[in-house]
């Protein structure tokens, strides 16, 4: 009797609780539950930047324009002597003008003596029609005709959606205006006091973590810097691939063709895609179908060189994310913010993958408090307002008798 009364070993206890939930079984609930609240830890933090996007997209754009900028501006300061608000001029004249070169390129190729016979619709519309019966599909042109009668069935029902999508068209742009000049003031304060803006967001964490945040930020600048310029040399590689592709087809508006290849290609993996649609579409338009068919093996060609080659060597050291995670990341971010959400999303991955990484490695511990140069400074400077002159007094001394 005494012994069934002592309390069991807690061994022989788990053994018994094991009879009824397995090990593995244990394990991943102990998983589950932890995953459900980093889930749910989440959802207000992305439900926030859902709601703030015309914020944070703005101070993103700003940060990769930076990051773009800061290697000239260095070299203005660092090896010219260059006063800062003239490096700083001098970067957002070479920004803009870049940009300004860009466009009048476009708009000049355009205006060139290259046009499109537009009369030729119709002949390019009875080559479809005679591929798409040949092809292994077999479809006929009664089958394609209600496909189009289908979508313009559609477009009746929608039209109502359409036109209110057209009608805020307006606000639309007039938000395009104000978060671009979000990115531009940003990107001004960032280039004149970038580090110290940097250090007062640092000061608001524990003194603890103020090394390890510093460190991580650190890294993350480093990788978003990478990120920008492996980015500028990726969108160049897609944009003179399809340029020559056009100009060996001849097809008409080549050099716009590259110029817009080469903005889109900002956007990974899909922009170049996209915007190669535009040569295929001159190709048919002007050469027929062979010839788009043809310039559409380009483009798809380029995309697969820069997903199978640029994306893994170059892109894929730069950032350190495998090129699965960089699709996945620019749908989520297309999802959350449209277009500028899929440019920002790469970056903003790659810059929390370094972050964790080198919080998670320890290597922070024995840095000193990266604010403490602030209070020194702040101090030096207090201690350098003049203190008033004491006041001195003389006291006349009394007369003796004698003198």
């Amino acid at each position: 009797m005494a012994g069934s009364t002592r309390a069991e070993h807690p061994r022989q206890a788990e053994e018994r609780e094991g009879d009824l939930v397995t090990r593995p079984v244990r394990i991943a609930a102990a998983w589950a539950w932890r995953w459900i609240i980093i889930v749910l830890a989440c959802v207000p933090i992305f439900w926030l930047l859902a709601k703030t996007t015309f914020i944070v997209v703005p101070l993103v754009v700003g940060v990769l324009l930076t990051a773009l900028l800061v290697p000239l501006t260095n070299y203005l300061r660092n090896q010219l002597r260059w006063p800062k608000g003239l490096a700083l001029l001098a970067a957002l004249v070479a920004l803009f003008g870049a940009i300004a070169i860009l466009v009048g390129l476009v708009v000049q190729a355009f205006r060139s003596g290259e046009r499109i016979d537009f009369t030729l619709i119709e002949e390019r519309y009875q080559e479809l029609m005679v591929w798409a019966e040949s092809s292994p599909l077999h479809l006929s042109e009664d089958q394609l005709i209600s496909w189009f009668q289908g979508m313009s069935t559609w477009l009746e029902t929608n039209v109502g959606t359409l036109i209110e999508t057209t009608l805020t068209a307006g606000s639309t742009l007039g938000a395009i205006a104000t978060g671009f000049a979000f990115a531009l003031f940003a990107l001004i304060f960032y280039l004149l006091d970038g580090r110290r803006i940097w250090l007062f967001v640092v000061s608001l964490f524990p003194r603890a973590a103020r090394a390890a945040v510093d460190g991580a930020g650190e890294r993350a600048w480093i990788t978003v810097g990478h990120y920008v310029r492996v980015q500028v040399v990726v969108a160049l590689i897609d944009a003179v691939g399809i340029f020559i592709g056009a100009v060996v087809l001849q097809v008409p508006f080549a050099l716009a063709i590259g110029i817009i290849v080469f903005l889109f290609a900002f956007v990974p993996l899909i922009g170049a895609f996209l915007s190669g649609a535009v040569a295929v579409v001159l190709a048919l338009l002007s050469h027929g179908l062979w010839t788009a068919v043809i310039m559409l093996v380009i483009v798809v060609a380029v995309m697969a060189i820069e997903s199978n080659v640029l994306q893994p060597l170059i892109m894929g050291q730069a950032v350190q994310i495998h090129p699965l995670a960089i699709l996945v990341s620019v749908s989520a971010g297309s999802i959350f913010a449209g277009v500028a959400g899929a440019v920002v999303a790469v970056p903003i991955v790659a810059a929390t993958n370094v972050m964790v990484r080198y919080i998670a490695s320890g290597k922070w511990r024995d840095e000193p408090d990266p604010t403490e140069g602030m209070v020194m400074q702040l101090d030096t400077n207090a201690a350098k307002v003049p203190k008033r002159r004491p006041i001195k007094i003389r006291v006349r001394k009394k007369a003796t008798p004698g003198e």
